[in-house]
Order: C-alpha cells, then structure tokens, then sequence
C-alpha cells in the first residue's frame, strides 16, 4: 500500500483545518441577533417574612 509524503499529509490536514474553522466561523458570525433583543431580563424577588 503506497504510503503519503509528509507534505501531502500537512497539505491535508490544513485543507480539513480551513474547512473546521471556516464552518464555526460562518456558525458563529450569521447567527441572528432578534432573538438577543427579544430576551427580557427581569430579577424576581420574592421577600418573605420569617417567624422563628
């Protein structure tokens, strides 16, 4: 079996590298921020009275 030449073997691991971070970083970047502005941020308190 005929075995790859060490360029071709970092030729080829740089190819699937670039295609990794390509793909997270179109993720990453075309995520739509409506969502964020539709989140409201509201804190509940509830004050109860303690009878010890």
């Amino acid at each position: 079996m005929p075995q790859m030449m060490p360029m071709e073997w970092t030729m080829l691991y740089i190819t699937f590298l670039a295609t990794f971070l390509m793909f997270n970083i179109l993720n990453y970047f075309i995520q739509s921020s409506n969502s964020q502005a539709k989140v409201k941020k509201t804190i509940n308190i509830n004050k109860m009275n303690w009878k010890w």
